[in-house]
């Protein structure tokens, strides 16, 4: 499998992240679901730099370096105590109107680490550490925004009916 049209695509994948979390956090309602998608924004741009400058060494014709992963901080907000407390918020806050919102997020950091996988799987050596690593960060993201999709969906489904 040609490795530069696999990080080709997953650039413009994460450009098209990038932009989903840009355009939908003003749009929640939930503090802690409006902050994670504001550092979601800087955690894909991240991935951006750090898809980019794999394709440069590969367009200068080295190969994928896991080495330049120093350079890419995933901690953040996705952290585990980070998690813990923003999912803990939800309990005071309903997140019903920004649950769609929540599902998609969801969806789309679940579609990249499945892309990531796949890809990995077609390569070896460095580039696939380089993918398998990139898969690793998106399922971080993808269980965050399932705690919170979950979470809002458990408070909905036991409202009476009519809110």
């Amino acid at each position: 499998m040609d490795i530069l049209k696999i990080f080709e695509y997953a650039l413009a994948r994460e450009y098209e992240g990038k932009r989903f979390f840009e355009q939908n956090a003003d749009r929640l309602s939930h503090a802690a679901a409006v902050q994670a998608f504001r550092t979601l924004v800087g955690e894909e741009q991240k991935h951006i730099d750090f898809i980019q400058r794999q394709l440069d060494t590969l367009k200068g014709g080295s190969l994928p370096n896991t080495g330049q992963v120093a350079e890419t901080d995933q901690s953040g907000i996705f952290g585990l105590r980070a998690q813990t407390e923003l999912i803990d918020q939800t309990v005071d806050e309903s997140m019903l109107p920004d649950l769609p919102v929540l599902r998609m997020a969801y969806l789309i950091e679940r579609d990249f680490a499945e892309y990531y996988e796949a890809a990995a799987q077609k390569v070896d050596g460095e580039a696939r550490q380089v993918l398998e690593m990139l898969a690793h960060w998106e399922r971080g993201h993808e269980r965050l925004f399932k705690q919170f999709h979950d979470r809002a969906f458990e408070l909905y489904a036991q409202m009476p009916w009519g809110g």
